[in-house]
């Protein structure tokens, strides 16, 4: 029906003001539904131990960067699985030349990779994100389907994975062992694997890493909205416009695989900005960050009694360029 799926991440385990409750999420507590996909965060799963015994395949215990426990994370998935919901999973990835959080920019892509002193050790973590999803079954047997976006944003050069970190050689080479250890090796199938660099400049070099089309399912974008450092609407008009021919191109849905302005400080910010970039682009998603429950500043979702309330309704609603919540999508699993 033309309509882009509305994301948010962490939205169902926590919002301003709350954390842990049952059914609910500040995006449904505007619109009356969950947004159509929530995003979550694997990062520092590789830190935990194995454990056959726990729901999650790793310490009952285990948390990531952001002190969500994994069990709490796998119970959500499934419980959006069950009203008919669609999961995507990030992955902060540790530098495993430091210890360092994924932010440490230490060199480290090249020794990970088959033939790298690292290489065991990444083997490793694959286990552990392996054992994870392959948790992500209910008690019929089904695995649920997830859009796995690891090593995101890697047109700038933010984390360790990032541009100037590595060749692109030795980044594709870095994706496509990632993909073919989780499938053949772990025997994982219930990945889509979405590519998602950051800001780019053209075609040229949105393809530049790009390590193929048999390895990557959904072609993304992440851009989030920097007033200082570039114009969302004519910056997100031209790569999405981009995104939307290379799309075409390679026979893949696109998506803006996450965006957002910080305490959207602008408060028609959705219907004046969001609205304008992704409407005609067939995108087939668009997702903001999280709203955390702990730094009352670090929200990318509207919530019940912010400004911009009222200017998210009208997005929600709006017909010039459908956004599709959770119990507007059509059955897509059975």
């Amino acid at each position: 029906n033309g309509g882009t799926l509305f994301g948010h991440q962490c939205s169902s385990l926590y919002g301003i003001g709350w954390s842990g409750d049952v059914d609910r999420s500040d995006v449904k507590s505007i619109c009356g539904d969950y947004p159509a996909m929530m995003g979550w965060d694997l990062a520092q799963i590789e830190l935990w131990d194995l454990d056959p015994n726990s729901p999650t395949g790793v310490d009952n215990d285990a948390k990531n960067i952001d002190g969500d426990k994994f069990t709490d994370i796998r119970n959500r998935i499934l419980e959006a699985y069950a009203r008919g919901g669609v999961t995507t999973i990030g992955w902060h990835t540790t530098n495993p030349a430091t210890g360092g959080t994924a932010w440490d920019v230490t060199a480290a892509v090249g020794r990970i990779i088959p033939g790298g002193d690292l290489h065991e050790k990444y083997c490793g973590w694959l286990d552990k994100v392996a054992a994870f999803m392959l948790s992500l079954r209910t008690d019929a047997g089904e695995y649920v389907p997830v859009l796995f976006r690891p090593f995101h944003e890697h047109t700038g050069s933010g984390f360790w994975w990032g541009e100037a970190q590595c060749t692109p050689d030795e980044y594709k080479a870095l994706w496509r062992f990632t993909v073919e250890y989780l499938r053949d090796v772990k025997g994982v199938h219930n990945l889509l694997y979405v590519y998602s660099p950051d800001l780019y400049r053209d075609a040229e070099h949105y393809t530049e890493r790009y390590p193929g089309d048999e390895w990557v399912d959904v072609l993304g974008l992440d851009a989030y909205h920097r007033p200082q450092d570039w114009d969302f609407l004519s910056g997100g008009e031209r790569m999405l416009s981009t995104l939307q021919r290379l799309g075409h191109e390679h026979g893949k849905p696109t998506a803006f695989t996450e965006t957002g302005l910080e305490g959207i400080p602008d408060t028609a910010w959705w219907t004046r900005r969001l609205l304008p970039v992704i409407r005609g682009k067939g995108l087939s998603y668009v997702l903001v960050w999280r709203n955390a429950h702990d730094r009352p500043t670090h929200f990318f979702g509207p919530w019940h009694g912010h400004a911009s309330e009222p200017d998210f309704r009208k997005f929600a609603a709006n017909r010039e360029q459908p956004v599709l919540f959770e119990s507007q999508l059509p059955d897509m699993y059975h």
